[in-house]
C-alpha cells in the first residue's frame, strides 16, 4: 500500500525536476497557467472538471464509503476529508506542471523544426516570388539549421508586409510554440502519444519510458482497488457471499470487457464509454447522494450523526453547501449537460488513413443506441435496488440476526444464540417490556446512569430507540476481536 501510494509521487517529482531543465518547459507552464475565458462558458468543460474531481477523489464510485466502513466509529472523517482535499489539490497541480513543461519541451522540438522547413522553404522561393533584399542581413541562410525562432518571425513579418494578399500563396507557416501547445491532444493520446513522443528525446530515455509506463500500471492498480471494493463490499454485506469468488467473478467479468478495448478500434470504444459511460452517470449518482443525505436522511440528522462522531459540530458552512449550494449547482450542471448533448449529435474523432488527419463523425445507428444504454445501465441499479427495497424484496433482517457491538471503533458480530431475546427484539425494533432478555448479562447495551424513566435504560447512545453503544469491555489487542 505504501509503495503504491508513494512511488508515483517520487516518479513525478523526478520527472518534474528533468523536465524543467529541459528547453521550452518554461513555456508550456506558462501556457498552462494562461486562462481562456471564452471556454467557461461551454458546459461540455465544467462537467469534463466535475468529473475529474469525480475521479480524483473517488466520489460516487462507492470506493470511499466501503473504505470508510472498515474505519474506526470516533474516527476524524472531518480531518481525513480535508487531508485528502489538499492532498489532491496538490497532486492534480503537481501532475498537470510535469505534464505542461514535458509538453512545452516537445513544443519547442516541433517548433525548431517546423522553423527549419519553412526557412529552406525561403531559401528555394528567393529570386522566385521572395527578392533577396527582403531577408535581413544578420541572417545567414546558409546555414538553415542555425537561423533562430526569431530570426525566422522578423522575415516572416517583412515578407507578409511586402507580399500582403500574396503572401497565403507561399505556403509558409507561422511556426509558433503557442500553435504547438495547442495541438496538444487530450485523454489516453496526452499518455500513450505526446508523453512517450516527448520522452524519446529526453537523454536517457528508455530508462524514464520504463519509469513512466510503471507509474502509469502502479495508478492503473490502485484505482481498480478502490472501484472493484466498491463493488464488493455492499454485495458481500447484503448477500453474504464468499468474498473469494465474489472478487475473482468481477475480476474476471473487467478483464472480458477489457478484451473490447485492446482491439484495433479499441480507442473509439474508450473514448465511447468514457464520454457516456463515466461522466453524465457519474454526475447523476453523486446528485442522488447528496439528495439522499441531505434531503432525504435529512441534513440535521446527519450532522447530529457527526457530532456524535467527531465530539464536536461540523462547521456551519457545511450545512448551507450540503443541503443547498452543492445540489443547485449540480443540477444546473446536469441541466446544461443535457441541453448540449440533446443540441449536440454524437459524435467522435475518427482517423482518415486516406488524409493523414482526424475527422470528427457521427456515430451510426448502432453506435447511438449502445451510447444510450451505456448511460441507463449506468443509472439502472439505483431505481432497481430502491424497488427491491421498496417493497421488501431485500430484507437487510433475511439473512439471520445477529448482536452487533462496537470495540475501539470495530464490530463485533456473533450469531445471535437462544435466549438472547433482548439484542434480538432490540435490533427487530421490539421494546424490552415486549421480550424480556433472560441473560443481561450477554446483552450488548447496558443501561444509561442516571436514567430516569422506565424506558431510558435500553435506550442506545442515548437518544435512538435502535443504534449501537460503545460496549463496557476489558481492552484487549484487535487480533482478538
Amino acid at each position: 500500500m505504501y509503495f503504491s501510494s508513494l512511488f508515483p509521487y517520487v516518479v513525478l517529482i523526478c520527472f518534474l525536476v528533468r523536465a524543467l531543465l529541459l528547453k521550452g518547459s518554461v513555456d508550456g507552464i506558462r501556457h498552462m497557467f494562461t486562462p481562456k475565458l471564452e471556454i467557461m462558458l461551454e458546459a461540455k468543460v465544467w462537467r469534463e472538471a466535475a468529473t475529474q474531481v469525480f475521479f480524483a477523489l473517488g466520489l460516487g464510485f462507492g470506493g470511499v464509503i466501503a473504505f470508510s466502513s472498515y474505519n474506526k466509529r470516533d474516527n476524524n472523517c472531518h480531518f481525513d476529508a480535508v487531508l485528502v482535499s489538499f492532498i489532491n489539490f496538490f497532486t492534480s497541480v503537481l501532475a498537470t506542471l510535469v505534464v505542461f513543461a514535458v509538453l512545452g519541451f516537445k513544443a519547442n522540438i516541433m517548433n525548431s523544426k517546423c522553423v527549419a522547413l519553412n526557412t529552406h522553404k525561403i531559401v528555394t522561393l528567393l529570386g522566385n516570388g521572395i527578392e533577396e533584399s527582403l531577408i535581413p542581413h544578420h541572417i545567414n541562410l546558409t546555414q538553415v539549421s542555425q537561423v533562430s525562432t526569431e530570426d525566422y518571425h522578423k522575415m516572416i513579418e517583412i515578407i507578409r508586409g511586402v507580399k500582403e494578399d500574396k503572401f497565403d500563396a507561399l505556403g509558409l507557416e507561422p511556426c509558433s510554440i503557442e500553435n504547438e501547445l495547442n495541438k496538444a491532444v487530450q485523454g489516453t493520446g496526452l499518455a500513450f502519444i505526446a508523453f512517450t513522443e516527448a520522452m524519446t528525446h529526453f537523454p536517457a530515455s528508455p530508462f524514464w519510458s520504463v519509469m513512466f509506463f510503471l507509474m502509469l500500471v502502479n495508478l492503473g492498480l490502485g484505482s481498480m482497488f478502490g472501484t472493484i471494493e466498491g463493488i464488493l463490499t455492499p454485495l458481500i454485506d447484503t448477500f453474504k457471499v464468499r468474498k473469494e469468488f465474489l472478487t475473482v467473478g468481477c475480476c474476471v467479468l473487467a478483464f472480458s470487457i477489457g478484451l473490447l478495448f485492446v482491439q484495433r478500434s479499441g480507442n473509439y470504444f474508450v473514448a465511447m464509454f468514457d464520454d457516456y459511460s463515466a461522466t453524465l452517470p457519474l454526475l447523476i449518482v453523486v446528485i442522488l447522494e447528496n439528495v439522499a443525505v441531505a434531503w432525504v436522511y435529512g441534513i440535521d440528522k446527519f450532522f447530529e450523526d457527526l457530532k456524535d462522531m467527531l465530539g464536536f459540530t461540523p462547521y456551519r458552512f457545511y450545512y448551507y453547501m450540503w443541503k443547498y449550494i452543492t445540489p443547485i449547482l449540480l443540477l444546473v450542471l446536469l441541466c446544461a449537460s443535457f441541453i448540449q448533448l440533446t443540441m449536440t449529435p454524437p459524435s467522435y474523432s475518427a482517423w482518415i488513413q486516406e488524409e493523414a488527419k482526424e475527422q470528427s463523425l457521427r456515430f451510426p445507428a448502432w453506435g447511438i443506441v449502445v451510447c444510450i444504454s451505456l448511460v441507463v445501465v449506468a443509472i439502472l441499479p439505483v431505481p432497481i435496488v430502491f424497488a427491491l427495497r421498496y417493497f421488501n424484496i431485500i430484507d437487510e433482517n433475511t439473512t439471520g440476526i445477529s448482536t452487533v457491538s462496537y470495540k475501539k471503533g470495530r464490530i463485533i458480530k456473533e450469531t445471535a444464540r437462544p435466549g438472547e431475546d433482548d439484542d434480538t427484539s432490540l435490533i427487530q425494533g421490539k421494546s424490552p417490556s415486549e421480550a424480556p432478555s433472560p441473560m443481561p448479562g450477554n446483552s450488548i447495551y447496558r443501561k444509561q446512569s442516571g436514567s430516569g424513566g422506565p424506558d431510558a435504560d435500553t435506550a442506545p447512545n442515548g437518544r435512538y430507540g435502535i443504534g449501537y453503544l460503545m460496549a463496557d469491555m476489558p481492552d484487549m489487542p484487535e487480533s482478538d476481536l
